[in-house]
Formats: structure tokens, C-alpha cells, sequence
């Protein structure tokens, strides 16, 4: 097998590998046996009232591990990847609009879902992402919650809005979505299953009793993949479909390009009688140098599907990278049939590819926790298409360079969606790069800006080391500001920095 973890376990049990059929589906075999008698095992600790619920993630967890265990290696062959055909990839400058008297109609079909189960930590906060302020004391939740209910007041319907979320943020969330109670909303809310991580060189479990607050270290939610299945398990798939819903649109919570699109629903529930209907839409935008890494579509096995670096064989990585080659990549912001989902959790027929994720715990464990895409399961679906859409729908908070953006004047606040200033002269974002040492935690990063400078004109800005900003900066062009280990750069309030390099002296030089 290739995974390492198997390699090392069948290592600790002093067996030397044959190299035989029998032999590795012998050891197969033995793991998954194993590792079933453990689930029984953590089972019976579970209270009596949770217990289906926790019978019905284990079952899910088991078929990910079988799955894991059968792999061969990079799921796709390189040489079946074929181009995209004709029609597979839609621009969205196509799209018609949709005229204001239907758009009612159209709305009532629809349910948002956000996936908000991840935590603030590689920012330096605690608790949920969604509740880091990200523009004039605004929160990831408050924006999403003002789009929704500025489309339901607009178009008198009931757009409701629907979170993912993971024993990690549901706690919080809970506490938080209470303030939103007068609203013209209905939130709801389900938990992404919990799933046991791995121990990596006995590949068993590594909780002992399914407590997960007791050893919260040894339980993950596995990747958001994990959807479609929880949102069938939580019976709220089954509550829309009967009150006639027909589509969700999935996006992550911290993408603030992610809103309700009229011409894609249009797009989806008035289609070309000529074409067959869409379950699934993946919205793709351009492939810029900065996105090499992000996931793309392909032809495969005359389906269109989601290709990730993960999957891609050693050799191809650069081919994979190429702007030329794959012009695409996948923003996450996703449309599926309702009706459909149904039907594939049903029939048992996800298949997403799956991503082992190694982790190293506090106490020098190691251990992998398997996850899967939510995008991987296009390939699951009927009549999958991408649509090319612009990129101010992806603007994804991930880093303190990200907020920066985003809490500056190259945009402006319109009930909860952010649009670009009409003053920026080219539509693309500049580049950010902020030292990681002083500047990835949002409380550091606050206090080196007294006031957000005027990035209007910006192209690029790296600053590195100890640096403070005024009130009132501007940035134009490109902009380099290091501060040398023991050195202290203050730019000076009202500063207008343009085409600069700021080094550790504090000499100002033209770039």
C-alpha cells in the first residue's frame, strides 16, 4: 500500500512484506476488523439517546477508512485527463438576468448554506471563525445574515439560511445567532459529523470513550465533504425538498465574494430546454499565479470533476500548477440540486476522493484524519457544469494580508455584500504579503495600523519585521517595508508611500 501510515504499521509488527496480493489484503482485512471492534467499543460508552446518531458517523467514518485502505496511489490517471469540452465551462457574461417579477419565485426555491466549522486559530482568535470582525465591527455571520435578510425584505420571500456547523464553533454559534432573533430570517443550523483521528502507526483509534469534550485533541470533523451526508442525517435535506425547495447554494463562510447570485439561480431553474438539467454548478473563476495551488476542473471518464493538487501524481505537479494548461480554479461556491443529493445518499454513491491529512498532536502523537471536498462530489451528480464567474466572487479571508484588504477603501459596505470602490483604476486586488512573525495574530496586527491606509492605488506590498503605520498612509504601487531583526520602522502618520522600499535604517529609496 502507499500510505506510510500502513507501511509503518505493518514495520511494527516485525512481518516482513511479501509483496503478495494475499498478503496486503490480508493485512487490510486486519486493520479494518480491528478498527471495527474499536468503534464497537467507543460505541458502547455513547449515551443511549445519542447513540443513533453516533451509529450513523461511525458507519460514515468506516467507509472513508476502507476506502483509504483500498487506494492505490494518485486517484487519477494523467493520461485519461481530457480537455474540457464544449460547453462544460459557461461565462457568466452569458447569464441572462432574471426580471424583477420572477425573481420572487425564484428565491422561494432557494436555501443558503454556509460552512462555518472552522476555528479563528490560524489567526490567532478563539472560537468560531465567523465571529472575527472583519469590516466596521462586523462579523463573517453579521454580513452573511444582513445579505439574507436584505434579499428577503427586497423581494418579500424566505430565503432561509442554513449553518455547518462542527463540534468546534457549534457552541458558540449557538450563543451568537440569538441576537439576530428579530430578523426577517430563519437560521438553522447541523453539526458536521465528529469523526475518531487515527493513530498513525497502529491505525486505530485514538479516543478510548466517545466524550468528545473529554479529549477533544483525538476527534476532528471531517473536511467539508462531509455535507451532504450530515445534511441528510440532520433532516433538514428532507424539510426544504417538502416545502418545495429546489437548489442550495454552499459556500464557506469567510469567502465575502460568496452571495446569492440571481442570474446562476436563473440559470438553474429557467434552463435551455435543449440541455439537460444541472445538479450541480461549481463556480470557477480565472487562475491567477497566486492560485496555482487552488483545485480546478477537468474532464475525466466523460464526467466533469474536481482535480485537486492532492490527487495529482508527483511527476505532474508543475503541469498541474500551469495557468496555461488548467485555466480554472474552483472558488467553492457551489449549487446542488436538492432532490439530488437525496438520491446519491441514498444510493451510497459519493465516492470523493479522499485527503489524508497528517497531524502531529500536543503530546508527539502522530495521527491522520481523513477528509473529502465538497466539491469532489460534482462527479457524483447529473449534468455538472462549471460557470466562469468574475473574481470579485472569491475574496476569501484567510490571513491578516486578506483582512487588510478587506478593511480598506478598495471597498465599500452595501447591506452586508462588499463591492469594490468604483476609484480603483483595474479591477484585480493587490498583492499582500504580511511578515508572519508580527503580523498573522489579528489582535498584533490591529495594533500596527493606528487607521487602515489608503490601498486605492496599491499594487503590491510585502512589509516584514517590527513595522507600526500611522493614521491617514497612503500606499501606491509598489511598496516593500523591512524592518532588519532589532530594528523598529514607524511610518509616520499622513505618509504617502509610492513605488518605495523602506529598509531597516529607515532610508527611503525609490523602487
Amino acid at each position: 500500500m502507499t500510505s506510510e501510515g500502513f507501511r509503518s504499521w505493518i514495520r511494527s509488527h516485525q512481518r516482513t512484506p511479501s509483496g503478495s496480493r494475499d498478503f496486503k489484503e490480508a493485512t487490510k482485512r486486519d486493520a479494518l476488523a480491528r478498527l471495527e471492534v474499536d468503534l464497537e467499543k467507543l460505541l458502547a460508552t455513547v449515551p443511549e439517546a445519542r447513540r443513533p446518531l453516533v451509529e450513523k458517523e461511525f458507519h460514515g467514518f468506516k467507509n472513508l477508512f476502507s476506502r483509504f485502505l483500498a487506494e492505490q496511489g494518485p486517484s487519477v490517471t494523467w493520461e485519461k485527463i481530457e480537455k474540457l469540452p464544449e460547453g462544460a465551462v459557461i461565462d457568466y457574461a452569458t447569464l441572462s438576468t432574471p426580471t424583477t417579477d420572477i425573481v420572487h419565485h425564484m428565491l422561494d426555491k432557494l436555501v443558503v448554506v454556509k460552512l462555518n466549522g472552522g476555528l479563528g486559530t490560524s489567526m490567532g482568535c478563539k472560537g468560531p471563525k465567523s465571529v472575527i470582525q472583519v469590516r466596521n465591527d462586523l462579523t463573517f455571520l453579521d454580513l452573511t445574515v444582513q445579505q439574507i435578510e436584505h434579499l428577503n425584505k427586497t423581494y418579500k420571500c424566505n430565503v432561509p439560511l442554513v449553518l455547518m456547523n462542527s463540534f468546534n464553533t457549534d457552541e458558540d454559534t449557538q450563543k451568537v445567532i440569538r441576537k439576530y432573533k428579530g430578523l426577517k430570517l430563519d437560521i438553522h443550523t447541523f453539526n458536521q459529523s465528529c469523526h475518531p483521528r487515527i493513530n498513525r502507526d497502529s491505525l486505530l483509534p485514538v479516543p478510548k470513550i466517545a466524550d468528545v469534550y473529554s479529549d477533544i485533541e483525538a476527534w476532528y470533523p471531517p473536511g467539508h465533504g462531509d455535507f451532504y451526508e450530515s445534511f441528510y442525517n440532520s433532516g433538514l435535506l428532507q424539510k426544504f425538498i417538502k416545502e418545495g425547495r429546489t437548489y442550495c447554494f454552499i459556500s464557506n463562510i469567510d469567502n465575502l465574494g460568496a452571495t446569492v447570485d440571481l442570474n446562476i439561480l436563473n440559470l438553474l431553474l429557467n434552463p435551455d430546454p435543449q440541455k439537460p438539467i444541472s445538479e450541480f454548478v461549481m463556480e470557477v473563476t480565472d487562475k491567477t499565479r497566486a492560485d496555482v495551488k487552488g483545485g480546478t476542473l477537468i474532464q475525466y471518464e466523460d464526467k466533469l470533476r474536481l482535480l485537486e493538487i492532492a490527487q495529482v501524481p508527483k511527476e505532474h505537479v508543475d503541469d498541474f500548477k500551469t495557468v496555461s494548461q488548467f485555466k480554472f480554479f474552483n472558488t467553492n461556491n457551489l449549487w446542488a440540486k436538492l432532490d439530488a443529493i437525496q438520491r446519491v445518499v441514498d444510493q451510497g454513491s459519493l465516492n470523493m476522493e479522499i485527503i489524508v491529512n497528517n497531524k502531529h498532536l500536543a503530546d508527539g502523537l502522530n495521527v491522520i484524519q481523513l477528509e473529502t471536498a465538497v466539491g469532489a462530489a460534482m462527479k457524483c451528480f447529473e449534468g455538472g457544469i462549471g460557470v466562469n464567474v468574475p473574481r470579485s466572487r472569491f475574496l476569501p479571508v484567510k490571513k491578516t494580508s486578506d483582512l487588510l484588504l478587506v478593511m480598506s477603501n478598495l471597498y465599500s459596505s452595501s447591506h452586508g455584500s462588499l463591492v469594490m470602490s468604483p476609484q480603483r483604476m483595474f479591477p484585480s486586488t493587490p498583492l499582500v504579503k504580511l511578515g508572519d512573525n508580527h503580523f498573522a495574530k489579528v489582535k498584533e496586527f490591529l495594533n500596527r495600523f493606528a487607521t487602515i491606509p489608503d490601498l486605492l492605488e496599491l499594487d503590491h506590498l510585502t512589509v516584514s519585521g517590527d513595522v507600526t503605520f500611522g493614521r491617514g498612509v497612503s500606499l501606491k504601487g509598489t511598496v516593500i517595508v523591512i524592518a532588519n531583526h532589532g530594528d523598529r520602522i514607524d511610518i509616520p502618520s499622513g505618509a504617502l508611500l509610492e513605488n518605495k522600499i523602506v529598509s531597516g535604517n529607515l532610508r527611503i529609496l525609490d523602487h
